[in-house]
């Protein structure tokens, strides 16, 4: 139902604004010591893409492609991640991505690795407002903790723009399993082992 809106921020829009940027949350839950971007231009510009959802306009962080369109994300989580949607946001021209290929846990994706049947493919629209979501085969996606993003085409452009890249889901801990550690002794010691009385001519290993 419409609604007026006073001189002072709606505090209905506002709430939701905060709703939605609660879901594209899952940035918070990226390894980022660990994270990739092959191809990138700009060495460590492949990580500001994934920032809160409120900040998604700054267009002065973004990633673009070097000798190529192509980029590839390999993305680590720090659990288990369900992935829901994806939003992919770039310029109004050629060097938006026009398509994304969605792999998982395959930790270290090289673009020979690309090769492989992808979980999920994308044909995208060009979207420079970062507005249109992606959703994901949520069956394929339930135990993700390692993500990774294939963009292998532009609109036509030499070099592939990307400005903001938001993940929707849900995050787990990762469950850890304890280490059983065994001690073994050096050498037995013979109060801790009563032997009875072998005789040498009727006991032998072969």
């Amino acid at each position: 139902m419409a609604h007026g809106h006073g001189p002072g921020r709606c505090r209905c829009c506002g709430e939701e604004a905060a709703e939605r940027g609660a879901a594209w949350g899952l940035y918070l839950r990226i390894d980022r010591q660990r994270l990739q971007c092959l191809n990138e231009r700009r060495e460590g510009s492949g990580a500001t893409v994934f920032r809160p959802w409120e900040e998604r306009g700054d267009r002065s962080q973004f990633v673009e492609s070097d000798d190529d369109e192509e980029l590839l994300f390999n993305i680590p989580f720090t659990g288990s991640v369900k992935l829901k949607g994806v939003i992919v946001m770039g310029e109004e021209d050629g060097t938006h991505p026009a398509e994304m290929r969605l792999f998982r846990n395959i930790p270290h994706m090289s673009f020979d690795d690309t090769a492989k049947e992808p979980e999920q493919t994308f044909n995208l629209s060009q979207d420079p407002l970062g507005e249109l979501e992606y959703p994901t085969k949520i069956a394929r996606f339930s135990n993700v903790y390692h993500l990774s993003m294939h963009f292998p085409k532009n609109f036509g452009a030499e070099t592939t723009k990307i400005f903001y890249i938001g993940l929707k889901g849900e995050w787990t801990e990762a469950h850890r399993h304890e280490v059983t550690i065994c001690n073994y002794e050096a050498s037995a010691n013979p109060a801790d082992h009563k032997l009875e009385q072998i005789t040498p001519q009727t006991h032998f290993i072969s």
